[in-house]
């Protein structure tokens, strides 16, 4: 908090009126589902992003990026999208949602920075969504309830940029607790604290570094191809997302549709139940049976929902060989990315060595860190307290 403090006032020479503070996110099962109405397990973790505020007496709008040494700047009559503002966007995005709902808005100095690895799936651009929804409702007194808090944050990308996200994201930032995970409805939006007690293991994320290419239009591709598949189940029985059939129900398919759409929408179906069965399996603090349950989903993402790529799949295959090694899953999108692996201590020596040998024969150098569970999006620091912020 004092970093992003001292750099917003030699900035802007004025002390910030708040700091929010909003983890990472990781999706450990379901994250393919959520546009069927699925069921996502999903944890905050402790790489962070922290947005800054003060409140300007004219109507200019100042962005400042500490950790690239960028700034980009506008005024509240003059809001719009802009693809070379990259970052920026998303707090632009939190204003014009605002403006939107029809609340009054002036002048702002916006800081933003953090620790959150970008475009490897863990949610960096959300987090500053969810930062700056918290910050502006606070610093204006706006009084906005939970939801409609989350919903600003997302509409940052959904009516602002274009995109076609869910919320779930940013329900995860926002109301997680520490030493839980999330357990989401995306149909009903409803979540429950599931514990997340791994000891002795750890999680460690690798980012694989395989460049990401058309991975865009591949999901498209696949969300399509579930379509489909519920079109022509729905001609036997009423149902309207994928979560509504069975395995058995797609199987009595085979012969009407494509083997691709039927193995795509298997997964989809397939990882709903699992996505359940795991929560289960951490309440009965069943370690084991959890750690089959994420490592049958990475197969499922591999062979049937075809997401993964031979370097994340080696990556999943060595480390497994390993003592010590629970279970290994990519997590995120997929066609590259990372894997998250829960690891004994007396494993990460030999893990890395293993990681010396993915980059002799695929020719990209991985990252690894370390995460543990972390709290949901926080206010840090706040000079002007109102009775309405949630998170005080």
């Amino acid at each position: 908090m004092n970093d992003i403090v001292s750099l917003h006032r030699a900035e802007y020479e004025e002390t910030p009126e708040i700091v929010v503070q909003t983890p990472a996110r990781i999706d450990l099962l379901g994250e393919h589902t959520e546009f069927s109405e699925g069921i996502i397990l999903a944890l905050a973790v402790d790489r962070s992003v922290q947005v800054a505020i003060s409140v300007r007496r004219d109507n200019s709008l100042r962005f400042y990026a500490a950790d690239f040494n960028e700034r980009k700047r506008t005024t509240i009559s003059n809001l719009k999208f802009k693809r070379e503002d990259r970052w920026a966007n998303y707090l632009k995005g939190v204003i014009f949602a605002y403006m939107q709902m029809g609340f009054p808005l002036k002048g702002l100095n916006m800081t933003v920075s953090g620790d959150i690895p970008q475009g490897i799936g863990l949610a960096s651009s959300s987090a500053i969504e969810v930062a700056a929804a918290i910050g502006l409702n606070t610093v204006f007194g706006y009084g906005l309830t939970d939801l409609q808090l989350i919903e600003a944050a997302r509409q940052a990308e959904t009516r602002f940029m274009g995109k076609k996200i869910g919320l779930i994201d940013h329900i995860v930032q926002f109301s997680s607790r520490r030493g839980k995970a999330e357990l989401i409805d995306s149909r009903s939006l409803e979540h429950q604290d599931v514990d997340f007690s791994i000891a002795p293991y750890r999680l460690v994320i690798t980012d694989s570094r395989v460049p990401r290419v058309l991975s865009d239009a591949e999901l498209r591709q696949r969300r399509n191809d579930c379509k489909q598949c519920l079109a022509a189940l729905s001609r036997k029985r009423t149902g309207t997302t994928l979560r509504d059939y069975s395995a058995t129900d797609l199987m009595e398919s085979m012969g009407l549709l494509p083997e691709s759409v039927r193995r795509r929408s298997m997964h989809v179906i397939q990882e709903i139940g699992r996505v359940t069965e795991a929560a289960d399996a951490l309440r009965r603090s069943d370690l084991p049976g959890f750690g089959k349950i994420m490592n049958h989903s990475h197969e499922s993402l591999r062979d049937l929902y075809e997401v993964s790529c031979p370097e994340v799949d080696w990556l999943v295959k060595r480390s497994l060989e390993l003592d010590g090694i629970l279970c290994s899953r990519m997590i995120g999108q997929g066609f590259g990315g990372c894997t998250v692996t829960f690891m004994k201590d007396e494993a990460v020596e030999d893990y890395k060595k293993r990681l010396e040998e993915y980059e002799r024969i695929f020719g990209f150098k991985p990252i690894l860190f370390t995460v543990e569970p972390a709290q949901g999006a926080q206010i840090v620091l706040h000079e002007r307290a109102h009775e309405n912020s949630h998170h005080q």
